[in-house]
């Protein structure tokens, strides 16, 4: 249930409640945190997927409930809205806007809201928004470390948080976001202790793997997103341009700093990649040491491929039981990450699987 929860999305219609949710930018885009029987989800609310959803929300003084075609299945609960978004920082900049809560207990952040493919319509990712949020003002373009490290500080001591995911855009440089993480993760780690998870394309020289580690940067998130060279060509034309081998010797030279299983990547199923093609791609990270985070794919308002429906259930189980079983075997589990994507799991239901 959960697994078609994700993919299909849940219609709020008039839900009365302190609940968080995301429209636009980077990351789990237009999703809410719900949890379901001790699970919390990120799933779908603001897409045209989700207003056709069969799952509705029930509200009473009770509180709240599930529904399928008006069946009540199970309670829901949302994840509230955390103190720390209350505050602003000394220039009157809302802390919403420097980083936000992803599902119940991380902090996010896109350290660069700007990317050098997603200003060039002819190399830019297909589906990403990373610049919506910038155009609407719910953020600002470039976080600084000392910014950083007072929302994280807040978000720690506030509302408890566990760890952090600090992501960017990919600007003009060889080291393609990597330098940016090691300023941020430096002053984050002087202000408070908190896991933090970095990501960024694999720099041109695998010497800032050792330099995010020696930053203080616990695992870190490569990511492929589309792994047949033709749909990655078709589909991030730019992202492309750094070949799979690229990126295979990235993951190598990367679980040697970070160790076996704090490196992992996002997959998105749903794009074209066939069941066959994940699964191969998922078994060769798995060997090199890449914990595969494999996660439905979400169609986002506003990009090209917004009317493209999201995977079927089917499809994803099709990809997550095996694949869960195969990162059981593997002893690489998404309990195991330090911080991130993967530790987190409310984008994906694989860590179902791995039992």
């Amino acid at each position: 249930m959960i697994t078609e929860l994700q993919t299909r999305g849940l219609r709020l219609n008039n839900v009365d409640a302190d609940h968080v949710s995301r429209r636009g930018g980077a990351g789990p885009t237009d999703h809410q945190a719900v949890t379901i029987d001790g699970t919390t989800l990120m799933v779908p609310t603001y897409t045209q997927s989700a207003w056709r959803s069969p799952f509705t929300v029930e509200s009473d003084v009770v509180g709240d409930r599930l529904l399928e075609n008006s069946i009540p299945l199970t309670d829901i609960t949302f994840s509230p809205t955390p103190k720390f978004y209350e505050l602003s920082t000394a220039e009157g900049i809302p802390y919403t806007q420097i980083a936000t809560l992803h599902s119940t207990d991380v902090l996010a952040t896109t350290v660069l809201q700007t990317c050098i493919r997603y200003e060039s319509r002819r190399k830019a990712c297909k589906f990403c928004s990373i610049g919506q949020s910038l155009q609407a003002g719910r953020t600002i373009a470039r976080k600084t470390p000392t910014q950083l490290a007072e929302v994280a500080k807040a978000a720690v001591e506030l509302d408890g948080i566990q760890h952090m995911v600090m992501t960017t855009g990919t600007p003009a440089s060889p080291d393609r976001g990597a330098q940016v993480m090691c300023e941020s993760a430096e002053a984050i780690l002087k202000a408070v202790s908190i896991p933090i998870q970095a990501q960024c394309e694999p720099p041109s020289d695998p010497v800032w793997y050792q330099r995010m580690k020696d930053a203080g940067i616990a695992s870190l998130g490569m990511h492929l997103e589309v792994v047949t060279p033709s749909l990655r060509a078709e589909l991030m034309p730019g992202k492309a341009e750094i070949s799979l081998e690229h990126y295979m010797t990235g993951f190598r030279d990367a679980v040697k700093v970070f160790g076996r299983g704090q490196v992992s990547t996002y997959i998105l199923a749903g794009l074209g990649d066939s069941k066959e093609a994940i699964l191969e791609t998922c078994n060769m990270l798995i060997e090199i040491g890449v914990y595969p985070f494999v996660v439905p794919f979400v169609p986002v308002s506003g990009t090209p491929l917004e009317d493209l429906p999201p995977p079927s259930t089917e499809f994803m189980e099709s990809i997550l039981v095996p694949l869960g079983k195969r990162l059981k075997l593997a002893q690489m589990l998404s309990k195991d990450i330090k911080a991130g994507c993967g530790r987190c799991g409310a984008c994906s239901t694989l860590s179902e699987y791995e039992h």
